[in-house]
Order: C-alpha cells, then structure tokens, then sequence
C-alpha cells in the first residue's frame, strides 16, 4: 500500500449521500446552461427538465411504469464469440485496434493494425478499415477509402506505413479525419515517408492534407509513439499532441505540441507554450522529469476542471511520465503548460526503494564493494543469479549507475486513459504498465490513479493494487505483466467503471476482467465469466450491433512466442469479437456530441456527468486518442444506468466561454446532442 486512504477520499467515498442531501435542501433553481447559450426548461423546483420526457429524475422504487431491473449476478458470462467469419473479419490481424465511425452513419467501424503498409496487389496486409453495415457485418474498405494513400510515388495498390493513426474531424465539416504517425529519425531522408494528415473528403474517402505543415515534421526528428487531438487554445479548431520514442541509439526525442488552423494543417507551438525538455545529459533534470519522456503513449484531458485541458506523456524503460498542466487564459490569446510530472505524483509512485530488485542484490553480491551494496539484501539462491545471468548477461538487468536514481524507478507505461473510476464525477487516472517480477516493488503496477480533486494543485493518489483489488499475486520471482493496453467501461451496465487489462508479449499472460464492487474495490471475474484470450494485445469497446450495452474485439500479439510458449499463442494475430448477452438487461443512456460555431465539431475534449437518482455521478471525456501507437474509444458516450430510468446529463462544451448544458435524459435511448439545442433521440 502506497498511501493511507486520505480524509478527503472518506468524503469523496460519501459524495452520492452528500449530493442527495444537497438536492433534497436546496430551494435555488439550478440553471441549466452556462456560459453563452439559451437556458433550457426547468421545473417549477429548479429541476432540469428534457423536452422529450418532461419528468424530474425518477425513483425506480416509486415508478410503477419504471421496474426495476435484473442486475448481473455473476452465474453467466457477460460476453459470447461470435463467429468472426460470419461478422467479415476473418483474416483481419493486429494489436492496435480503435473505434471510429469514419462515415458518419452513426454506427461504429473498426479500425486494426498491426504495423507495416499494405500491398494491395498481392494480398499483404497490415491495416484494415471496417465499415460497420449495421447488419452485424464487417465491410473491408481499406483500399478504396485511400486512408494508407503514400504522398511518395510508388507501385499500383501499394499503401504507406502508419505507427500511429488517430482521427478527429479537423476541418469541422462534419467527417472524421485522421493523423497518421510514422518514425523519420533522419530529415535528410527525403524518400522516406513522412507523419501525414488524411482529409476526408465526405464520401468515405481520404486525400493527402496539406504539404505545409508541421504535422509531417519535415525538418525535425520524429518517432511518434502516440498522439492525441485536442482543444488547447479552446478557438474550436483541434490541435495535435504528439508524443515521441526515440532515435537510433535509444536517445529519447522532444514531444511537440501542434496548433490547428482548422484547415488540416499545423504550426509547432511546443518551445513557445513551455513544453520544451532537455536531452538525457543531466541526471537531476531526469529526475525531475525535466528531460525528454522516452514516450510510449500520449492523451489529453482536463483534470483539474478549469476548462483546459491537460497534456500527458506516459514514457517507456521505467523513466517519469509527464503531466502538463495547462497554464492559458480562458480566451487562448497565448497557450502556455506547466510541468507537475512530480508534484502531481504522475510521473511515478513513491516505491523508490531498489533493494528487493533480485538483478540488484545479484550485482552486489559480485561487487560488495559497490555504492550501497552493503545495505542490500542477499539474493535468496544462487540459482536466482545464475538464471538472471543467463538471461541477461553478467550485471543482470542492472546498471548500478542509474539503477538507484528516480527517474530508472518508475514504471514502463504503454496506456493511460482518463476516466472516472470511482462514480464521483471527478476524472481519474489508469496506467497499464509492463512489470517483471525480477525487478522488485519498484516498478509501477498497472493501477489506478486517483484524482485528489479538482481545487489546488493537481495531485494523484496511488492506493496500490492490494487496495484496490487489481493486484495479481504470483508464486514465484519470475513472472511477466505485459499490461500494453487497457479500457475503463462499464461491462454489465450496473453503474460502476470496470477495467479491461490486455495483457501479451510474455508468457501467461492474458485478459483479465475486474469487475467494480463498489467504490474503489475491483474483483477479477475468472475467463469463464468473460472469455479466455492468450497474449492479448489490442482491444476496441463499443456498442457495435446499437442493443445497449458495449461489446468487445480483441487483438492477438504474437511477439515472444518461440519455444514452449507457441502452445499459447494463436497462428496468426486474428481479431476475434464477443457480443455483450447481459448489459442490455439494465438501462443505459448514450450521447452523441456535437459541437457548435463555440467548439470543435466533434466536441474532442468535452467532460459528461451523469448523475442519477441516487447521487451517483459518472464523468467521461470525449477521446481524442490515447494509448500506444494510437488506440481511441467510441465518440459516443455509453453510461450504464442500472435500474435507473433517466439520468440528469450535463455537457462541458470545450469551449471560451465555459459553456455547459443540462438536460434530463430518458434511459434506453442514444441521444443526438448539438451544443445549443435540445438534445434528440438518435
């Protein structure tokens, strides 16, 4: 356990009390606009009311046209597969999948890959576009959509590589667009492909955006490892955050942040806004998180509820993860960040201790003479020392140099999302993380990163697994978490935030469910209760057949699986579907944003609450892209509501004038909601 639970978590734990307390004392109409924008009908006590329903929040315990429903009691599995011949996916392979309805017809398509570019003309593929037709189909339109068209000349049916692809409508015509990231480490190479934005241009086709511009990174070193669309300046135009990894020689290269000028191309804004780093010269500046991220993964969100978003850099080999928070004035006349990595307590825990690293106690039992080696425990066997040895050569997986020094005691985090895990309204923080049982306690855990609140300086709160639930406890020294990626959803639509974890790449390691038992307490379903999936690497969440509830496609990764580890890999890295049999048991509501002439079409960046009967609150976040090498998750919000038959909803619009909107929203319906208007059943 990394923190006592604080006093403020206590009430954060009673929030749905309070809140109802609030409500039930409360004589003052609530308004349910802010900012500029109409207000929208209230009742006669001040409460929301929507123009379709026109009720209060309903009591399901007093609401005789309002059952109660059946909850999921843990004796069937949530998820059945379905066929992925009869759905048209067979064939489609990866590891990096996302949800993105690219046609605007309202039904969620998929998007796969798995690194490499296409070779249309001989059948050698590497990414796919999935039209959802609505009838339980999968239509492969790849190729004709030009997504993977190459700005080089090349031979007919011949795409071009993308390691990062992540879409957004940056034009705002009402059509997702899509950046698509691709290493260039040496600028002189002017055959190699460069970073691209792909315009669509309304009928499910992409071209080439503009030539000029900075999202190609011509003239700069670049290795895009994630990248994230998002309002920095909040003028309605999208900008690009990118994260990089490296270049030759493992040196770590500098993020950029990119400003929009809403056409499709891009200005660096990065040394101007206060994002610049250093070079990994200076120990102190490393652990300080002062110098470059090694960057593995990239999102954007607003964290602490001043209307501006915040940029984070989640960093591969153990080095600190960056927290940026968001310094511009509310009319973005000038965009400037803040580096709290450390304060924030983003950029790792506080288990600084290296000593019960088993490559550690082997060094210093070689050289006892070493800096602090008499201070570290003797390794439990000889036989612990030699298979290190063997795996890792002489000085283990140890440099005792850097070894001992914060910024080599952090985690290797491949995901982080924000998302509101404990139903207080308030986003949080969840880092999928690689950790090997060798190396001790020191190496961050896949865990949840707990949101201190909104006033004061942003601060996270790490409860540690064994609290929370999401430990995975091992009886032996050597073990693998390949915990690459992740999500945050409500599986069984009761209410809670359950987490997905994708663990691959390592032996034993799978998909593991947990499954939210109340505030801050997870339990891990057994794969009976879900599905069984060996190195799972990749996962897309949506409503993909529009029934209410979310089902789930996973990738497969077959990295690492020489020897006895090829009895559980798959033959190839095939995607396979599961249908969700039990959320739609259980009420729900989905909204559809929209923005206005005030913000970015697609509403990038806009925080929904939730809030039912009970108090309860839910708090999600429009993704612009998050994750290793660019994962996103549906544009359309799910909530589960339980038995609840409404749920009053309120939008944050990611806008200058702080706009927000409240309406009373009917269960069992998605809702079309245009910034301004009142929201419609879709």
């Amino acid at each position: 356990m990394k923190h006592p639970l604080p006093a403020f978590h206590l009430a954060r734990l009673l929030w749905p009390v309070i809140v109802m307390g609030l409500l039930a004392c409360s004589s003052e109409p609530q308004s349910s606009c802010t900012g500029d924008c109409e207000d929208a009908a209230t009742s006669s006590d001040g409460a929301v009311l929507d123009s379709t329903t026109d009720t209060t929040l309903a009591d399901t315990t007093a609401a005789t046209s309002c059952p109660a429903q059946p909850s999921w009691q843990g004796k069937t599995s949530i998820f059945e597969e379905l066929s992925v011949s009869k759905l048209g996916l067979a064939g489609v392979q990866g590891t990096i999948l996302s949800v993105v309805d690219y046609n605007a017809d309202g039904w969620p398509d998929l998007m796969v890959r798995k690194g490499g570019a296409d070779n249309f003309a001989e059948n050698e593929r590497s990414n796919w576009l999935l039209r959802n037709d609505g009838k339980g189909n999968f239509v492969d339109v790849t190729e004709e959509s030009g997504l993977f068209k190459p700005r080089l000349s090349s031979k007919p049916g011949q795409g071009r590589p993308a390691r990062v692809v992540v879409f957004a409508d940056v034009d705002n015509d009402g059509d997702v667009d899509a950046f698509l990231g691709q290493p260039r480490t040496d600028i002189s190479e002017t055959n190699a492909h460069t970073s691209e934005l792909a315009i669509n241009q309304g009928d499910g086709t992409f071209d080439l955006g503009p030539a000029q511009s900075a999202a190609r990174f011509e003239q700069v070193i670049s290795s895009p490892a994630g990248a994230t669309f998002v309002d920095v300046n909040l003028d309605g135009k999208l900008d690009l955050w990118v994260v990089h990894n490296e270049r030759p020689g493992l040196v770590p290269v500098q993020d950029r942040l990119l400003l929009g000028d809403g056409k499709g191309a891009f200005t660096d804004i990065t040394n101007s806004a206060g994002l610049t780093t250093s070079p990994w010269q200076s120990t102190a500046a490393m652990n300080n998180a002062q110098a470059h991220s090694w960057g593995w993964s990239s999102t954007a969100c607003d964290l602490n509820e001043d209307g501006r978003p915040e940029l984070l850099a989640a960093s591969y080999g153990r080095a600190p993860n960056h927290l940026w928070v968001s310094q511009t004035a509310q009319n973005g006349a000038s965009v400037s960040y803040a580096n709290q990595s450390i304060a924030s307590e983003y950029a790792f825990d506080n288990r600084q201790d290296w000593r019960d690293n088993l490559n550690a106690q082997c060094y210093c039992r070689d050289n006892p003479s070493a800096a602090e080696c008499d201070t570290c425990p003797k390794p439990q066997s000889d036989q612990v020392c030699a298979s290190l040895a063997q795996a890792f050569g002489p000085n283990y997986r140890w440099n005792h140099s850097y070894g001992r020094q914060p910024f080599q005691l952090g985690g290797v985090t491949a995901t982080t999302i924000c998302a509101d895990v404990n139903q207080d309204g308030h986003l949080d923080l969840v880092n999928f993380e690689i950790v090997h049982g060798d190396v001790g306690t020191s190496s961050d855990p896949t865990e949840v990163l707990l949101n201190d609140g909104p006033d004061g300086l942003l601060h996270f709160s790490r409860l540690g697994p064994e609290v929370t639930g999401l430990a995975r406890p091992h009886d032996t020294p050597f073990w693998d978490h390949g915990d690459m990626t992740g999500a945050v959803f409500d599986a069984d639509n009761d209410g809670r935030a359950d987490i997905y974890v994708g663990g691959a790449e390592y032996a034993g390691t799978r998909a593991h469910l947990f499954r939210q038992q109340g505030p801050l307490k997870w339990q891990e379903l057994p794969t009976s209760l879900f599905f069984d999936h060996k190195r799972a690497q990749g996962v897309a969440i949506a409503d993909f057949d529009r029934d209410g509830d979310l089902d789930v496609v996973v990738g497969h990764s077959r990295h690492r699986c020489e020897g006895a580890a090829a009895a559980e890999c798959q033959k190839d890295e095939q995607v396979r579907y599961f249908r969700n049999v039990v959320g739609n048991k259980q009420r729900w509501i989905q909204v559809q944003l929209h923005g206005s002439a005030m913000s970015n079409k697609m509403a990038i960046g806009a925080r929904v609450t939730v809030r039912t009967a009970d108090g309860a609150v839910q708090a999600q976040v429009v993704d612009g892209g998050h994750g290793r090498f660019g994962f996103q998750r549906s544009h359309t919000l799910h909530f589960g509501l339980g038995s609840h038959c409404d749920a009053e909803v309120t939008v944050h619009w990611p806008d200058k004038q702080a706009t927000s909107e409240t309406h009373v929203l009917e269960a069992k319906h998605r809702w079309r909601w245009i910034q301004g208007q009142q929201p419609t059943k879709a």
